[in-house]
């Protein structure tokens, strides 16, 4: 039997291309390999203030883009964690085996928290909502972005702890190791690309051509060019982005010959910029006219209350254990 993987993403917004490079693209390559399921987090969402009706439509529209970057519901399970109730019901229950400890460690609580004026309770225990949503699926492999690797190592912690107090019942997830992107903004290659520093910040996977090419074309990258001189961030940045799409497209020269020129002091950025909008548009124009197919048909409602349902099949098996092994409940 296959490996079966998990992994989710919040429907805070439009998915971006570090999204895109950095996640989604391994999410579609391990359909391939193994059991895949596949999750709109929709619970983690609400750990900042969001409009009720915009999160229903944003759920929705993640899923959308989901399925146009290729995550295939014939292959893999897709759908929304609010429609699949046992994740906050095995939270609770985790929660029981966590240490306020190992939550008051997590960086990107501390970071986070910083810039929140009303800290709840959801985000300091978000990482237990996080391992029940892994856990909840017995997945034995999580895809994950540096940033979340203390999120899984908890997890396993956590893992470990159940078992430990109540019999053995859920494996330790490993982190599975992707040929990771960390895409920096073009406006501050210096920080991650994110929807929270503002739309100068990031490119949308959906958004209109002529909006890319301006923020390509805006990119930052520095203000002379010495021969034999490191990269500076912003075009290391604009390299990496053009590696990645070049090799989705097959395309093995263009990168080779740029870093030539660079070396050589004679690389103008103008033709870097356009280059990388060129390779670039020639991955999202594809995803953008599949997108569109789909939501003008009524396909995406009915993928997702079937993946909720082949998704309650499995949740409910595990809690119909976790429920024995702990001792809750009076039924069978």
């Amino acid at each position: 039997m296959a490996k079966r993987v998990f992994s989710g993403i919040q429907p805070t917004g439009t998915l971006h291309i570090g999204n895109y490079l950095g996640a989604i693209r391994n999410w579609v390559d391990l359909q391939r390999d193994f059991e895949c399921i596949y999750c709109v987090v929709d619970y983690h969402a609400i750990t900042i203030d969001v409009d009720p009706k915009e999160l229903k439509t944003a759920s929705r529209s993640m899923a959308l883009d989901l399925l146009a970057c290729g995550v295939d519901p014939e292959r893999s399970i897709l759908f929304v964690q609010a429609d699949v109730p046992q994740h906050t019901e095995l939270t609770w229950i985790l929660g029981c085996v966590t240490s306020y400890g190992d939550l008051a460690r997590m960086t990107q609580f501390k970071d986070k928290s910083e810039k929140q004026e009303f800290v709840t309770a959801g985000l300091f225990t978000y990482p237990i909502l996080m391992a029940a949503d892994i856990l909840l699926y017995k997945a034995q492999g999580v895809p994950v972005g540096e940033d979340q690797v203390q999120h899984l190592e908890l997890s396993r912690r956590i893992a470990r702890r159940f078992n430990s107090r109540f019999g053995e019942l859920f494996p330790e997830p490993e982190p599975i190791v992707t040929k990771g992107a960390r895409i920096m903004s073009l406006a501050d290659p210096t920080s991650k690309m994110s929807k929270s520093s503002g739309e100068a910040h990031y490119v949308g996977v959906m958004e209109p051509e002529t909006s890319i090419r301006k923020k390509v074309r805006s990119a930052v990258t520095d203000v002379g060019l010495t021969p034999g001189e490191a990269m500076s961030p912003g075009v290391a940045n604009l390299f990496q982005i053009l590696e990645i799409v070049c090799e989705l497209q097959g395309e093995a020269a263009t990168v080779p010959q740029l870093k030539a020129e660079f070396a050589d002091g004679k690389l103008l950025y103008s033709r870097l910029k356009d280059t990388t909008f060129d390779r670039l548009m020639g991955v999202l124009r594809p995803i953008q006219e599949r997108r569109a197919k789909l939501a003008a048909s009524s396909d995406v409602d009915g993928i997702l209350a079937d993946g909720a349902r082949k998704a309650a099949e499995i949740a409910r098996a595990t809690m119909c254990d976790v429920r024995k092994l702990v001792g809750v409940g009076t039924g069978a």
